[in-house]
């Protein structure tokens, strides 16, 4: 094999590597940790450490407005919403028009790459 055909190879692996790691990484958790630092403002992974925002520790498969000792709106305390993957996109793409009437201040994700990457962080790190 030539040097110039060889290095050219060597380039495309390299490439391909690069590509294929940053696809896994963008909808990722390690992406998702970085979209939470937002979320970290008012949010705790701590169970029961409420802020701003209610601990999102334990979140998927939680009914929306249940969290110990948090004060909830009513429009959240009667969402009968359950928090899953696709609630949790639709709520946090728009949470105002996903419950309205909800006290969270925080006017939405727009990129569903982002939305994803959070919703993967927090599978991990919220249980």
């Amino acid at each position: 094999m030539n040097i110039v055909r060889a290095t050219v190879l060597f380039v495309a692996a390299i490439a391909l590597m690069a590509s294929t790691s940053w696809a896994q990484s963008a909808g990722g958790a390690d992406a998702g940790a970085t979209v939470f630092l937002v979320c970290k403002t008012c949010h705790s992974l701590e169970p029961g450490k409420n802020g701003v925002g209610p601990s999102l520790h334990g979140v998927f498969g939680r009914k929306a407005g249940t969290e110990s000792g948090f004060n909830y709106s009513p429009a959240m305390v009667n969402s009968n919403v359950v928090w899953n993957e696709d609630t949790l996109s639709k709520y946090l793409a728009d949470p105002k028009g996903f419950i309205p009437g909800n006290k969270m201040p925080f006017p939405g994700l727009a990129d569903a790459q982002k939305r994803q990457a959070v919703i993967t962080y927090l599978k991990q790190a919220a249980q």
